[in-house]
């Protein structure tokens, strides 16, 4: 009887020893399993990359927040330069100068005029418009010294010469009917309206004046414009 006590108590001590046992086991190896739990260095790397997503997210936005107002800068540069040649080209023309004009003279003169008559051409030739108004200053060179032309006293009237287009206006002077020799005509001095450099032609109308009195000049010269093509 105290043998079967005895292996009973044996019994249940070896059973308690092989359950503690079992509980040790599975506690250990629910410590050493990785997939239980993050370590130390997977936490850090997980920092580290939430960190730099953002960090790049906002690098991001401001180099789209730049490229954006960079855009806009040069769009308005833009049309600021649209603005400056639209006001050039609505500029007004500047006024013809002596070189920018071709200069020509002939006889125009008509049989039965009481006088005779070189129309003087302007040409312009400068590669721009430009305005042209008023008198052009004239001056015949004789063997007696210059003839200076006095004004008619017409109306001028300012206009824009088209380049590559011309204007034109008289010279008219006496015919030499006294039966002398006259003045003699050896040239033609022109100078474009408020202008100061002249230009010398040869003179292609009659060969002399009649002589004066001295009571005045007997040549006279109409406003720029006020004579056509033909005279």
């Amino acid at each position: 009887m105290r043998v079967h006590k005895l292996t009973f108590a044996a019994l249940a001590v070896a059973a308690g020893l092989s359950l503690t046992a079992c509980q040790s086991d599975d506690a250990g190896t629910g410590k050493s399993d990785p997939s239980s739990a993050p370590t130390a260095s997977s936490a850090s790397n997980a920092s580290s990359s939430g960190g730099s997503s953002d960090t790049d997210s906002s690098d991001q936005s401001r180099a789209k927040a730049t490229t954006g107002s960079s855009s806009g800068g040069s769009s308005s540069g833009g049309t600021g330069t649209g603005a400056g040649t639209g006001s050039d080209a609505s500029t007004k023309a500047g006024k013809c100068r002596t070189d920018e004009l071709e200069i020509t003279a002939k006889d125009n003169t008509i049989d039965g005029d009481p006088n005779a008559t070189v129309v003087v051409e302007f040409k312009n030739g400068g590669g721009r418009d430009c305005t042209i108004s008023g008198y052009a200053g004239v001056d015949l060179k004789t063997n007696a010294g210059t003839v200076s032309a006095k004004r008619t006293g017409q109306e001028t009237s300012s206009a824009v010469l088209k380049n590559g287009k011309s204007t034109y206006f008289p010279v008219n002077y006496p015919f030499n009917k006294t039966g002398g020799s006259g003045v003699r005509i050896t040239g033609l001095v022109v100078t474009p309206p408020n202008e100061t450099k002249s230009v010398t032609l040869d003179w292609p109308g009659a060969a002399t004046l009649p002589v004066t009195n001295g009571s005045g000049s007997s040549v006279t010269v109409g406003p720029v414009g006020s004579a056509g093509q033909g005279g």
